[in-house]
Formats: structure tokens, sequence, C-alpha cells
């Protein structure tokens, strides 16, 4: 399925949430979507062979690939926004990178999203930037080996804690400050994210490299064309500054998923 020029993929975890999450993959391929990624799969962050193996065979079965996948990022249903900033938690995140680098080499997935973390009383803030940078350094060391790209993302105000980034200058900061001589990290692009917060989508998009482009509108984090964010015109802007990758549905759906798809279908340039 393509949009103005871009391949878009389907995050199951927001997509076609009407099936159980194991069957979103094959409904994904059925509304034309040949690339899927999803957040962390799994309750634990290193999961057992078993559940790895059902995981990579449910998307084999659909027929799609994995384009993206987040890391472990605690438990987001009860309000965590990941664990790379948090002292308490390395030895988990560090078991989850060996859990993903399995997953991509068994999958040929190259885009990991990693949560930076919300600010924690418990610890100072430099010891949560020092542990944070060292996370992100040792995850991007980790996926190198198979050709992978640590994602960045900067996260909505007022929506996720007292989670730090929240523009593409609070990411490139950290990786143009003490992460510069990591090469394979990236700002993740979200247009809800970074629309919410004020940030010229469009300006951005012409100007800051970019590795991965997930879509949803602000305010209400529905489908493109439900708010007010100009999600064409910033596509437009990403393509002519040379993005060629995949543009990641990662939208609540304001109807059913299969309806909310129309926008897909309006007339390209």
């Amino acid at each position: 399925m393509d949009y103005r020029g871009l391949e878009l993929s389907a995050n199951v975890s927001m997509l076609f949430t009407e099936l159980p999450y194991p069957d979103r993959f094959a409904a994904a391929a059925q509304a034309g979507f040949r690339v899927v990624e999803s957040w962390w799969p799994f309750a634990d962050p290193d999961p057992s062979p078993a559940e790895l193996d059902d995981f990579l065979r449910t998307i084999s079965a659909a027929g799609v690939s994995l384009g993206a996948l987040n890391f472990y990022g605690g438990d987001l249903p009860t309000g965590e926004r990941g664990v790379a900033s948090h002292p308490d938690r390395q030895e988990q995140l560090a078991a989850n990178v060996r859990a993903m680098v399995g997953i991509a080499e068994r999958t040929g997935c190259r885009l990991f999203n990693l949560l930076y973390g919300q600010l924690d009383v418990r610890w100072s803030p430099e010891d949560q930037a020092k542990t944070a940078v060292d996370a992100i350094r040792s995850a991007a060391s980790a996926v190198d080996a198979v050709g992978g790209t640590v994602l960045i993302e900067p996260l909505t105000k007022g929506l996720n804690g007292s989670y730090p980034l929240l523009t593409a200058d609070d990411v490139l900061e950290l990786l143009n400050g003490p992460l510069h001589d990591v090469e394979n990290l990236s700002l993740l692009f979200d247009t809800f994210h970074l629309g919410s917060n004020g940030v010229d989508l469009v300006a951005t998009a012409s100007t800051v490299p970019v590795a991965h482009v997930q879509l949803a509108d602000s305010p209400g984090r529905g489908e493109p064309g439900s708010g007010t964010l100009p999600i064409d015109e910033t596509l437009d802007a990403l393509t002519a500054a040379g993005y060629q990758g995949a543009a990641a549905c990662e939208y609540n759906p304001t109807t059913n998923t299969h309806t909310s798809l129309t926008w897909t279908h309006r007339s390209s340039r």
C-alpha cells in the first residue's frame, strides 16, 4: 500500500484492535499492507523461545514483513514509557536487546524504537541522563551487528508523564551531543507527538535526517484527516528531502480500522 510515493505500513498495536493481536497481521495483509510494525509484543522483556517462535510464525503466515519493532518499554498500560533511563531496569533492557537482535536475525527487521523513559525522583537527572546514554549506546552497538538503527522518539507533553524528550530538537541535542559518535541512531518522526507539541512538521521534515516516520493526526491521534495537521505537506517535504522509508499508520482509528483507511485512497500528487 502506497501513499504520496511512500510505502505505508500498519502498526498492529494500534490498528485492527477489533481482532486479537495474532490475527491483526493477516488483517493488515488483507487490507493491502505489505509491511507491519508493532510495539513490544510480549509481557516480559526476554520472552521464551516458544513465544518468539509463535510471534515469528504469525508474521510469516500472514505474508507480511516486519519493518519496525519497539524495544521493551516497561508496563505501558500503567503509564510507563521506556526503561532506558532507569538504573534499576538495565538488566531487563540488556536481556531485551539480546532478544531483539534474535528477532532481527530471523525477520530482517532493521528499525528499533527505544523509548527513553520518564524522569524518576529516585535518581538525579544527571544519573538518569548518563544511564540513558549508556543504554542507547549499548542497544545501538548490538543492533549494528545486523545493520539495525535505533530510533529515539519524542512523546506528547501532558500524556506521557515526565518524559523529557518532546521535540525534534530534544532528540537531536542527545544524538549530536553525548551520542555524536554513534552512527546508527535517528529521530523517529511521529506526526502526532511532534505536531501536538507545536513542532513545525513541514520545516522539520525538510531539514532533519529521519530514519522512520509514523502517522497520526492531532488532536485526537486519529487517522490523517481527522485533525488539523498538515500530513500530506509533511510527507511531500520528507520525500523532497530524500526520505525513502515507510510511513507507518500508528493511529487510533475513529471508526473501525477498515473504514478509517479511506484516507489512503485520496488523490496523490
